[in-house]
């Protein structure tokens, strides 16, 4: 079981939780000639049991945003910051895998982030860990010698 909101839920009420969530957010729009927002939804569960989303934005001069690392600067605003599960729904209401900044800005939050659950299959609930996702990562030392 874990905690949301002070109730408890099991893992895959949670992952359901996750998932609507990120799909609420989802809102494809044109933002300006350049800037196009909403086609990816994510929503993280943090270990404090808080659930903070964010969507994509695209822009011209590459400037844009994934959906985790919105999420992501959406939990950290909000004074949060250990990852627990991660959704990342798709335009196509699949479910995906972070892409390689948001795996690298993941593994950076918190020495226990390659503990990270991301779902990998909605039907399922089969997650993937960001230590499956990362095995070899670079920075596993400096937690270490902190």
């Amino acid at each position: 079981m874990i905690r949301y909101e002070g109730d408890f839920m099991s893992e895959n009420e949670i992952w359901n939780k996750l998932y609507k969530r990120a799909c609420e957010v989802q809102n494809y729009r044109v933002i300006s000639p350049f800037i196009e927002g909403g086609q990816v939804g994510a929503a993280i569960l943090t270990k404090k049991g808080n659930i903070y989303t964010g969507v994509c934005l695209d822009a011209a001069s590459t400037l844009g945003i994934c959906a985790e690392r919105n999420a992501i600067f959406n939990m950290i605003t909000n004074g949060d910051s250990q990852i627990e599960k991660i959704v990342c729904v798709m335009s196509n209401g699949e479910v995906g895998t972070p892409c390689g900044a948001c795996r690298e800005l993941i593994m950076q939050l918190d020495k226990d982030s390659k503990d990270v659950q991301i779902l990998i299959d909605k039907d399922n609930y089969k997650s993937v860990t960001m230590q499956e996702l990362m095995p070899n990562w670079w920075g596993t030392s400096r937690f270490i010698n902190n």
